[in-house]
């Protein structure tokens, strides 16, 4: 079985990110850049997979600028076994990344697709679900248990009212939730293996996808400051203040 990886290259999540002066966008230069979190406990189920038997081939893909690349290598690093980089400088959507995903499954045919249920930059939390669509395949979403069997796959994800199992035939598309796994810890003989690991690259013009951006995004501003909280003395200041101020009961 073949499994296919997106990963996304987003800002560090320890980095406190900044608004631009022209309020245009967020701040990324000189920024550490990193996988997004959700996708490399994808990579990290996917290898698993692959180490149990349940896959044969594990491949990572990126869309975005070159810079992708070393996100990719991550992915290698962590176990998949090739590469593919969609480059582009385009500013991608979710829609647009779901296409050309599905190029990229066209000319590939896995059996399976694993993917962060979101980005830590935009949470958009679609890219996934539009995929599905676009293929037509089975899907389930906040995975926090995956186990492949034959021609189907079981996944256990968390819903408000507990835990939830699917059963998917596959081809399917699965998101990962953050209680899947624990991403291992990459080593320095990995990472120098994944330098000599295949690394392949395409653009859209050549799947034959159009990736203009459909919305435009005409302000981004920081959110507004908070306030301060206050000591009160009693029972009955608190009482009147919630109503009076706050304005709650």
């Amino acid at each position: 079985m073949k499994v296919l990886v997106p990963v996304k290259r987003v800002v560090d999540y320890n980095v406190k990110v900044r608004v631009k002066s022209d309020q245009t966008g967020v701040d990324i230069a000189n920024v550490k850049m990193s996988m997004n979190p959700f996708d490399e406990i994808a990579v990290e189920e996917a290898t698993r997979l692959k180490e149990s038997g349940a896959a044969t081939e594990v491949i990572a893909i990126s869309c975005g600028v070159a810079q992708s690349q070393e996100t990719l290598r991550t992915a290698l690093a962590i176990g998949a076994d090739r590469a593919t980089l969609v480059q582009t400088d385009v500013e991608l959507q979710p829609l647009a990344v779901a296409k050309l995903i599905k190029a990229v499954v066209d000319k590939e045919q896995p059996q399976l697709v694993i993917l962060g249920k979101q980005a830590i930059d935009d949470d958009a939390n679609q890219t996934g679900q539009m995929l599905a669509a676009l293929l037509d395949w089975p899907q389930a979403t906040f995975a926090s248990k995956i186990e492949v069997s034959g021609d189907s796959v079981s996944v256990t994800r968390e819903v408000d009212g507990g835990l939830e199992t699917l059963k998917l035939s596959l081809p399917a598309v699965i998101t990962t939730d953050l209680r899947l796994n624990e991403p291992r810890y990459v080593t320095l003989p990995n990472i120098m293996k994944a330098k000599k690991k295949p690394l392949e690259t395409l653009t859209p013009e050549e799947l034959g996808i159009d990736v203009a951006p459909r919305i435009k995004t005409l302000k981004v501003t920081e959110p507004p400051a908070r306030a301060a909280g206050i000591m009160v003395p009693d029972v009955a200041t608190l009482v009147e203040k919630l109503k009076n101020e706050a304005k709650v009961i």
